[in-house]
Order: C-alpha cells, then sequence, then structure tokens
C-alpha cells in the first residue's frame, strides 16, 4: 500500500478526524491480530462481534490510526457507516493510483469460476495484485483495492453478487479496464427470485467499465452471451471478446477436449494460431476459466503461447476448491468444500469420476445455501447425478440436503450406496469405515455448512 496520511484518510471517507494530520498509514487491516506497526485498523459492527472492543489491542500491536464508528480511547477517524467509509477510502485511493501509476483493474463475476479464474490471472499476469480466497464483497474488495501501490499493473478483483445493486456498488468503488462474466447459474438465487433478474445484475458488470474497457463473455452461456448487445452507458466504445468450448464464432475457442487424469487436456484456437494444453486444475468445467484467463492474458500483451503455457502450469491458490491430495493410505481426497451450487456440484461430481477412474468413489455432499425456492429440486438433482453418473457411495450430511439422498434412492441406489447421515461428525465414521486405499472421497457443500473441516480432517489424516 501506498502511504497516506491521516488527514488524506479523513478527507477521502469524510470523518472526523482525532489524530495528527500527519499520521502515516501503511496498510489496511479489519482483524486486529493481523496489525503490523503503521495500519488502519477497521472496526466493523458484525452480528456477533464489536470491532471496536479490539481497538486497544490493535494499538497495542501498532496501529497508527482507527476507522470507527464511536469514538475510541487512541487516534481515530469517526465516520457514521465504517463499511461506506472504507468503500469511499478504496475508491479515493485507487483513483490516486491511476493518476501516479499504471494501474488497470480487472473484474470477474459469475455463478461458477470466479475464484479460479482470479488465482489463474495473479498467477499469469505481471505485478498483480490478487487475494487468495474470496474477497468478493462490500468488505473485502476494497481491502484488496488498498493492498495496491504505483508499481501494481493489474488489480484483480473477484466480484460477488447476493442482491440487486451489489455489482454496481463495487464498480463504483473500481472502475474496471476489463470486465470478465463467466455464467449465470443458480449460486445466490434466492436472493433474485429468477434467473433472469441474477443475469441482469450481472450484466451490470459491464455498465462499470471505463470508457473503452473490454468485457469478456462466456458465449456458450445463452445468458451471458445476450450481453454482447447491452447499451453501452459510458462515452467510448465498448471492445468485447467471447470464448467457449462450443458452437463458432468465439474469439477464443477450446476443442478436442479429454480429461487425463482428472484434467482437461484440450485445443486452443485464437484467430489463425493453435495451441495444444493440459491444465493442472482437476476437472473439464475449468477449460471455461481457462479460457477467460487467456483472454485476459492477450489483451495484457501477452502472446497465445506464452498465455496458455501460463495458464497450464497455474495451481489451486485458495483453499478447498479441487484441491486433491493422494494420502499416505492412497486416499485420494478431492476438496471442493468452499461452496457449492447445483453447476458446481453437477462439475464436481464428474470430476470425482474422472479422478477415481478404476477406484471406488465417494461424494460427501452438504447443503446448497441460499438457493430459495428451488432449494428441494436442487439438492434431488444432485442425487440424481450421483445415480447417474455412477458414483459408487453417496453420503448426504445434513437436514438441508437430505432431499439429495431421497432422489438418489429413489432413482436406484440400496445398501449404503446412499447413506444420510445428520452430522459432520457421523461422516467421519461412515468413511472410516469403509474408505482404503485406491478410493477417492469428494467432499463438496457451501461454506456454511461446515463441511470444509472435515475435508481439512481428511487431508490431515494418515495410514
Amino acid at each position: 500500500m501506498r502511504e497516506l496520511t491521516a488527514q488524506w484518510i479523513a478527507n477521502a471517507v469524510g470523518g472526523e478526524l482525532a489524530a495528527d494530520v500527519d499520521t502515516r498509514v501503511r496498510s489496511v487491516e479489519k482483524d486486529s491480530r493481523l496489525i503490523t506497526p503503521g495500519a488502519l485498523y477497521v472496526a466493523f459492527v458484525g452480528e456477533r462481534v464489536d470491532g471496536h472492543e479490539y481497538a486497544p489491542r490493535a494499538f497495542e500491536s501498532g496501529a497508527a490510526l482507527a476507522l470507527v464508528s464511536q469514538p475510541v480511547a487512541g487516534p481515530h477517524i469517526l465516520v457514521d457507516d465504517v463499511v461506506a467509509a472504507l468503500g469511499s477510502l478504496a475508491r479515493a485511493y485507487l483513483a490516486l493510483l491511476r493518476v501516479e501509476g499504471d494501474i488497470r483493474v480487472i473484474g470477474i463475476t459469475g455463478s461458477n469460476g470466479k475464484t479460479t479464474t482470479k488465482d489463474l490471472l495473479a498467477q499469469v499476469l505481471p505485478e498483480a495484485i490478487a487475494p487468495q480466497g474470496s474477497f468478493n464483497n462490500e468488505i473485502g474488495l476494497p481491502l484488496t483495492v488498498l493492498r495496491a501501490d504505483v508499481t501494481t499493473e493489474w488489480l484483480v478483483l473477484e466480484m460477488g453478487a447476493s442482491a440487486p445493486g451489489d455489482l454496481a456498488y463495487l464498480t463504483r468503488i473500481a472502475p474496471l479496464d476489463i470486465a470478465v462474466v463467466l455464467t449465470v447459474g443458480t449460486a445466490h438465487l434466492g436472493g433474485y427470485g429468477s434467473a433472469d433478474a441474477l443475469a441482469e445484475e450481472k450484466a451490470s458488470l459491464l455498465d462499470g467499465l471505463v470508457p473503452g474497457g473490454l468485457a469478456v463473455l462466456n458465449g456458450d452461456d445463452p445468458r451471458v452471451a445476450a450481453m454482447e448487445s447491452r447499451p453501452v452507458l459510458s462515452e467510448g466504445d465498448r471492445r468485447l471478446v467471447t470464448f467457449g468450448v462450443g458452437g463458432q464464432g468465439r474469439t477464443l475457442q477450446a476443442s478436442r477436449i479429454e480429461v487425463k487424469a482428472g484434467c482437461a487436456d484440450f485445443d486452443l484456437t485464437v484467430a489463425t494460431a493453435t495451441e495444444h494444453l493440459t491444465l493442472s486444475l482437476v476437472g473439464e468445467h475449468h477449460v471455461t476459466n481457462a479460457l477467460a484467463a487467456i483472454a485476459v492474458a492477450l489483451e495484457a500483451g501477452l502472446t497465445v503461447g506464452d498465455s496458455a503455457e501460463r495458464v497450464a502450469a497455474a495451481t489451486p491458490l485458495s483453499p478447498h476448491r479441487m484441491a486433491l491430495t493422494v494420502r499416505a493410505d492412497g486416499v485420494r481426497i478431492l476438496d471442493d468444500s468452499y461452496n457449492a451450487s447445483p453447476e458446481s456440484m453437477r462439475a464436481a461430481l464428474r470430476a470425482l469420476k474422472d479422478v477415481a477412474d478404476a477406484g471406488r468413489s465417494f461424494a460427501v455432499v452438504g447443503e446448497m445455501l441460499e438457493m430459495g425456492d428451488a432449494s428441494l429440486a436442487a439438492h434431488e438433482e444432485v442425487g440424481l447425478d450421483a445415480v447417474r453418473l455412477r458414483i459408487d457411495h453417496l453420503v448426504v450430511v445434513g437436514a438441508g440436503a437430505r432431499a439429495a439422498y431421497v432422489s438418489a434412492v429413489r432413482e436406484g441406489s440400496w445398501g449404503d450406496e446412499a447413506a444420510f447421515v445428520a452430522t459432520i461428525d457421523e461422516a467421519r465414521e461412515f468413511l472410516a469405515e469403509r474408505v482404503s486405499g485406491g478410493d477417492t472421497v469428494l467432499v463438496k457443500g457451501s461454506h456454511g455448512t461446515g463441511l470444509w473441516k472435515l475435508a481439512d480432517d481428511l487431508v490431515g489424516e494418515t495410514a
């Protein structure tokens, strides 16, 4: 982060300064345990924790200043709304970097693949800032912006949406040079009511482009492809790149796709150039993410060959996303437990089947949260997919996902091919009694289910 004065920050957020105007800030942090000397401590008030209570600890650890909505004993800036103030600070700071440096901003949205595409670009682009994990909301995105400095060439931002207007707010903080839209699925459908309403939210990312900015669209998703004709709100033309694995007329096209040891192997065609690459990521569905990343890399000035080579070599960075671990006892753990939607659940089951190959496959699935009225049908489809893909064992965890078990049994599973357990502990016991060397275990569910804890436990086990 570029060094800022307390007065500059107070002006940016419109707050009341209770500190020396020349106090210097070198970083921004919301967790008092992670404070380093010279940091700005941001005191959020959450449902269970009030950050103001931890201000003394932050100052003891070297915080130079605090951003607060109630006075604290120490140098601070008082504002009405800390979340809004953080957004204002990030917006002003990015504007400063655009004047002083050569920073360009990439925003990525989609029901699936945002984090993976962001992680690919973090490994492909020069001098890039891209956070590990999903810092994609009104708190995480500004914190990511504030990590950049005058040497940053590319700021890669994952932009999530759970309610109408979310993306418009995020792009006001960080106007985009490149907008990437991957998919319009059914994740967070409960916040929108329909896929069309969700598509409109995703399309609003394009409205956040700077004049002459580039839209990178998945031509295989009909709702995303329709965004090509979205009116341009800003002055200047919007440029367009499309990618896909089906049909014709895409700027980037993947063909001859095969899955080898769980990873996609395919030909990439851009204009008259063709490159062959094998991804290091598990799952055929990552072809879409790879194409999006290559499209951005080409805009950054890399050649087709260099782009393909770097994307092929890229590995997972963020935890609990298609992470494959082979334990000492020969059991393979496929950990995709960070989040779940119907589309990502289906892709994960297919990846499990590919990775398991001749060995037995165990799918441990939990609830897909935020599905609204579509929840029952979506979970029933998970059970049907597991049976149709001939997954050897389906273990459904928690009452919210029970419909997956019921539909699997109804579709044709019997005995312990499909099992329902109420808790993570019961799932752990079920697996301990049955899994052996050569088996592959997928762990998949929304983050709020806590299944990631089971994945961590399984990865940590030894023979």
